[in-house]
């Protein structure tokens, strides 16, 4: 275990600012995990993923309260720089700072990294911390998530995630079952096959399988150019999907619009930008219906309800990528909240309590907190670090 503490025997000087009944952080610790993937699964950018890397922090005041935290990578990349920023640079400016100043505290964190963040690994870091801060709020206040940042609606609408892109059709149709038997009602599946009359035949079996009302996304995972792109939105169109996830590369801002403009399909997009600025953008250029924020790579929880607000002004519903244990605590606090992504590439095998789907919802917890208590035994042997 990493951990950075404060020296309680060094002298600092009076301030009178500071009240002596508040509590302050001492003490930050990390702990990062390799697990491996109950079965293998795939998509057009990633290939076929084997494990995932998880970086956990926990925040400890001096009062004793503490919160958790964690962020994660598609087969460990990069986990053990994310680990050696929380340690060696974004505890330095938490320690012997207020828990309770959580947008303080994100901005000391964008601040402190900015020359080398300002996205990418920084902003999975400062999230780790960030979702910690928030954790340890929930947790003083004595209540979730959900209802500490507005409370709405503890039901959200779920969808299941497929990572299933060289599934055989029948093995596509037959996880479609299992989903509906879990009790979601909407369904997303990989396309970005190496012809695209693939995707159409597999996205019209899924059709055919779940029937007209039934909401089916499918995800590209960044895999066609802009003209590609528009080709098989047009294509795809008798499948009658809800959205088009991904068509493009995130960076190219102007193409996102182009195919929204002129692919004819509602485009979902987001996972890979890692700021508000960038989500911006996105908004601004009218390239993305449902935007996506994801609280575990964007810079935790604190810039994620940002992007939500911004969505909001712009007349759009906000949706949500990865980590639903998070994010179903977010979306059950706004207004404009669409579905929650649900995958977690089989983390629900360590967590106590995992999501509960009914009839379509998942259903935010009334724990404290995020409510999330990982089952650090079972954690043990894929630990790494």
């Amino acid at each position: 275990m990493q951990g950075v503490e404060k020296n309680m025997m060094q002298q600092t000087p009076f301030d009178e600012t500071r009240s002596m009944d508040r509590s302050r952080i001492c003490r930050i610790e990390t702990r990062r995990y390799r697990i491996p993937l109950p079965v293998v699964l795939s998509d057009s950018t990633h290939g076929e993923m084997r494990d995932f890397g998880l970086v956990m922090a926990e925040v400890h005041s001096d009062d004793g309260d503490r919160g958790l935290g964690y962020t994660y990578s598609v087969g460990d990349i990069g986990t053990g720089a994310i680990a050696s920023m929380i340690a060696d640079d974004l505890a330095r400016v938490l320690i012997d700072a207020d828990p309770l100043a959580t947008e303080g505290n994100w901005h000391k964190m964008w601040w402190r990294v900015h020359f080398v963040g300002r996205g990418g690994i920084a902003s999975f870091a400062i999230a780790a911390l960030d979702i910690a801060l928030w954790d340890l709020k929930g947790r003083r206040a004595g209540l979730p998530l959900w209802q500490l940042m507005g409370g709405v609606d503890h039901r959200v609408r779920a969808y299941a995630g497929g990572i299933d892109l060289d599934f055989t059709i029948d093995a596509l149709l037959e996880q479609a079952q299992g989903f509906k038997q879990a009790g979601f009602r909407a369904i997303k599946m990989k396309v970005g096959r190496e012809r695209i009359a693939e995707d159409v035949e597999r996205a019209m079996a899924m059709r055919e399988c779940l029937g007209p009302d039934f909401p089916l996304m499918a995800d590209a995972n960044m895999r066609w150019s802009v003209d590609q792109a528009i080709r098989a939105a047009r294509r795809l169109a008798p499948a009658d999907l809800h959205w088009l996830e991904e068509p493009v590369i995130p960076d190219d801002i102007d193409g996102h619009g182009r195919v929204a403009r002129e692919g004819g399909i509602a485009i979902a997009s987001g996972e890979n930008l890692h700021s508000l600025h960038e989500f911006e953008y996105l908004i601004r250029s009218g390239g993305v219906d449902f935007p996506e924020p994801d609280a575990a790579t964007l810079g935790g929880i604190t810039p994620w309800m940002k992007v939500a607000h911004l969505a909001q002004s712009n007349s759009l519903p906000v949706t949500s990528h990865g980590v639903h244990d998070i994010h179903v605590h977010l979306l059950a606090a706004v207004s404009n909240a669409s579905f929650l992504e649900v995958h977690g590439f089989g983390l629900e095998r360590f967590i106590c309590e995992p999501l509960t789907i009914r009839d379509g919802f998942a259903l935010a917890p009334s724990r404290p907190g995020h409510g999330i208590r990982f089952d650090l035994d079972a954690l043990e042997a894929h630990r790494v670090g």
